[in-house]
């Protein structure tokens, strides 16, 4: 009777023996079929890709190889059709800012580029923003500054009074221009003003070409002003003077994309490289003893 029993239920015990068995194994293979057998992408229904993507140029402009990276990455992605570049800088160093301008040149050779300057768009950020297609400022923004600075500080009678003297051996008459030891002499100066001229007249011109201004009259868009939004449109330095809505809608007008699909953004991801950037910045300020020119 027993064995009887045990033929009748045999199916049904095996079943549950395998489950019992292979528990671990059935709750992996169960969740990798709902993973890659069950998205919500339906049998018949094309598969949607982003077709547009936000880049951000945020902060001091000391390292951009993000920015750029981000640049090179919507360059190269044939399903992204434009790109809005929102920028809140006040501008930094001269090269990372030229080195974002020329990349976002390059890109808008592929597929249209919008700026949109959410909070501050000047020196610096203004210059990598000006090859955009269009730029958009919002109604509250600070724009322009159009100018490079070069600052140092003398400390020689401070390093006197406390006991220090400063020791060099140098090779090269300018060698030393910029020191804080001693008051630079009127020829380091000159030179080093040369240098800035130079940077200045490099920033204005690429401006005035850019947006089809006149470099004879650059002392009304440029020479360091900073503007509103409005008065930077009425001088050139920006199209429209609206709201990041109106941005987004123009960037899809020039991309001629059907529908807006904007590329998701990884949200850890993008704080990490914010706290990075700040670290970066910081970093820089506080340990940086270079001479620099800064736009």
């Amino acid at each position: 009777m027993f064995d009887l029993i045990k033929k009748i239920f045999f199916p049904i015990t095996a079943i549950l023996d395998f489950i019992t068995k292979y528990f671990k194994t059935i709750v992996f293979l169960t969740i990798v079929y709902f993973i890659f057998f069950s998205a919500p992408n339906e049998e018949g229904i094309k598969k949607e890709y982003a077709n547009l993507q936000k880049i951000e140029l945020t902060g001091p402009i000391i390292d951009v190889s993000k920015v750029l990276e981000n640049i090179d990455k919507a360059k190269k992605d044939d399903n992204i059709k434009g790109v809005l570049f929102v920028v809140d800088s006040p501008g930094g160093a001269v090269a990372p800012s030229v080195e974002i301008a020329y990349a976002i040149k390059e890109l808008t050779l592929k597929k249209p580029v919008v700026t949109y300057a959410s909070g501050v768009i000047a020196s610096g950020s203004y210059y990598a923003s000006i090859w955009s297609n269009k730029i958009i400022a919002n109604p509250g923004s600070i724009v322009g500054s159009i100018g490079v600075i070069m600052q140092g500080f003398e400390a020689g009678e401070f390093l006197q009074k406390i006991g220090l003297t400063a020791q060099t051996v140098k090779a090269g008459k300018y060698k030393e221009s910029g020191t804080v030891a001693r008051k630079w002499t009127d020829f380091e100066e000159k030179q080093l003003q040369s240098v800035i001229n130079d940077t200045y007249n490099m920033f204005v011109s690429d401006v005035a070409n850019a947006r089809k201004l006149d470099v004879n009259n650059h002392t009304n868009f440029a020479d360091a002003k900073i503007f509103t939004s409005r008065q930077a449109k009425e001088v050139g330095l920006v199209d429209e003077v609206a709201t990041l809505s109106f941005a987004q809608d123009n960037l899809v007008e020039l991309s001629k994309v059907e529908k807006a699909i904007w590329k998701k953004e990884d949200k850890f991801e993008k704080f990490m490289d914010k706290l990075m950037s700040q670290a970066i910045s910081k970093i820089s300020i506080l340990f940086s003893n270079q001479l620099k020119a800064e736009l």
